[in-house]
């Protein structure tokens, strides 16, 4: 028995690395899944089967329920196949992992739009078109849901030569939490993931001998566990998961300057001011290397 027995899952993006690992996990505990990828490389060329297929014949080997899609999560008509065909050899949807992404990193002084519009469309985009699919599939069955998006700690703190991909992974959090308000109705909880986990796509952001210690796998049973009925609760947050260790990253509120709204508006000085003393008592900033590593 598993924690998603007789649930239905799309998992895009599922053809190595996070999505491999999701998917892999989901089947093993239980859930039919719809393994999505386009086939492409790191930097979204190309494409082609062989990746999902793969894929699924694993889930299949150990004795899971699978089957192979290959649409863009870019286009409205290849999200919307997602769910047709989910729902045609599965009956229905349950979870969505929105996974799929490219990196195309460079300094912003070196940032064209050849490189910025991919990654927004492949990454917002490509978030949008699934969840809005599958959030139609949801309130029709009546039932609730699970919708997981992928953020990162690039667009929720900063990180440096990715302002294309940290604008879309913030946009992604934003999404989130809007949504996850919107969604709470119908019992479907909507929450972001943050993965720090080695795989092709950040092989070269990790330290020598990392493949251990921050393995997509071990990623992975947070994520299939807030899937799960158990986690009817929890929705709106932002979890960090880096290796086995998980965190969950929400936002601080710190007032610097307040006087009674009767009173007339601060001039630029004095609020100038207020801000400069209180400078001393503000938090450490977040980086994206205390965080993760």
């Amino acid at each position: 028995m598993g924690i998603l027995d007789g649930k239905v899952a799309i998992v895009t993006g599922a053809g190595g690395g996070l999505g491999r690992a999701h998917s892999l996990l989901l089947g093993k505990e239980g859930a039919a899944v719809v393994v999505n990828d386009l086939g492409g490389s790191v930097d979204g060329q190309g494409g082609g089967n062989s990746m999902a297929d793969a894929v699924v014949e694993e889930i299949r080997a150990a004795g899971g329920q699978a089957i192979a899609n290959y649409g863009s999560v870019t286009e409205a008509d290849d999200a919307q196949g997602l769910v047709n065909a989910a729902v045609s050899e599965f009956g229905k949807v349950d979870i969505l992992i929105n996974n799929a992404g490219i990196l195309r990193d460079k300094s912003f002084k070196k940032m064209s739009e050849d490189l910025w519009d991919p990654v927004i469309a492949v990454h917002l985009k490509g978030t949008y078109h699934p969840t809005r699919a599958v959030y139609a599939q949801m309130l029709e069955q009546g039932t609730g849901g699970r919708i997981i998006m992928t953020s990162s700690t690039s667009g929720l703190i900063g990180n440096f030569g990715q302002t294309n991909y940290g604008a879309a992974k913030a946009g992604i959090a934003g999404f989130m939490r809007c949504l996850a308000i919107e969604a709470a109705r119908a019992g479907i909880t909507v929450n972001v993931l943050a993965p720090n986990a080695y795989s092709r796509m950040t092989a070269d952001l990790f330290p020598e001998g990392s493949e251990v210690n921050y393995a997509a796998e071990k990623v992975s049973p947070a994520i299939a566990w807030l899937c799960s009925d158990e986690a009817a609760e929890i929705t709106g947050r932002q979890f960090v998961i880096s290796g086995n260790r998980v965190s969950l990253l929400y936002p601080a509120f710190e007032t610097l300057a307040d006087r009674d709204g009767a009173e007339d508006a601060w001039t630029p000085s004095e609020v100038g001011e207020k801000i400069l003393k209180s400078m001393a008592n503000w938090p450490e900033p977040a980086t994206v290397a205390k965080l993760v590593f």
